[in-house]
């Protein structure tokens, strides 16, 4: 891994891109798992379940290793602005090359205007991802914001429990109750760590301006978002409005928002 480091760090860019295309080889090996017939019979879902796949990969090891990364070498929480590691500099280009093949995705399937929300997500996060390799700062600031991979997994089960109509299921709303604390513990309580420390570390920082401005712009979508998230799993407007959403083709991108 030392070895691997100086040349990671004299060419972030292509490492970036490596780590896409291996994404995009995960991503062809994952569809010969089997599919639920009903996520089959509708483009919209079939699409979105491969999506989904790679997502999950990608949560649960960019979460785990972020993780695993803190519990190690403690220093990550409190410097945040010059310290990292080997393994959290490998974590940043493996998670910005899952952006950059995420964002190609959607683009490249025709899904950009009903998916506007994540590429503008994606977009801030490659862009403070990259500053991070490309200067080797805030490496530890990056990795900290991965913890919301945690809440990921739980999120990406929730919508493949909606894509195959299980949402009367006992997994589903066991999921719920887990997607709720991680969403409030690993993704809310992440957001307002990293506002706190820009806010409070504004003076010293490089790029302070462009870093906060980033970071007020995702807490304001995680704020809509688990607005959503509770209307929808915990306050339903009505069972009809669900069971159309559960079976009307054009209702499936609306219903996936959710």
């Amino acid at each position: 891994m030392e070895a691997l480091l100086p040349v990671l760090k004299s060419h972030p860019g292509p490492a970036v891109l490596v780590c896409s295309l291996l994404f995009r080889v995960a991503h062809q090996l994952l569809q010969r798992l089997p599919v639920p017939t009903v996520v089959r019979q509708d483009a919209f879902r079939s699409w979105k379940w491969k999506n989904l796949s790679v997502s999950m990969v990608h949560s649960v090891l960019t979460g785990t290793w972020a993780l695993t990364c803190v519990v190690i070498w403690p220093e990550t929480l409190s410097n945040i602005h010059a310290f990292h590691t080997p393994l959290s500099y490998l974590l940043i280009c493996v998670s910005t090359g899952y952006f950059v093949h995420d964002a190609g995705d959607i683009i490249l399937t025709g899904h950009g205007r009903g998916s506007w929300e994540f590429l503008l997500h994606h977009a801030l996060v490659i862009w403070c991802f990259l500053y991070a390799l490309y200067t080797q700062l805030y490496i530890a600031g990056a990795l900290i914001a991965l913890f919301v991979e945690v809440n990921s997994v739980t999120l990406h089960l929730r919508l493949m429990l909606k894509l195959a109509n299980a949402q009367s299921s006992s997994m589903y709303h066991i999921n719920k109750i887990a997607n709720l604390f991680t969403y409030v513990m690993f993704r809310l309580g992440t957001q307002f760590y990293l506002t706190w420390y820009i806010v409070d570390n504004y003076s010293q920082m490089d790029r302070g301006g462009y870093f906060l401005v980033s970071m007020m712009m995702m807490n304001i979508m995680m704020v809509i978002y688990f607005y959503r998230l509770l209307r929808t799993d915990f306050f339903p407007r009505s069972k009809r409005y669900a069971g159309q959403n559960g079976t009307h083709n054009n209702n499936s991108k609306k219903f996936l928002s959710d």
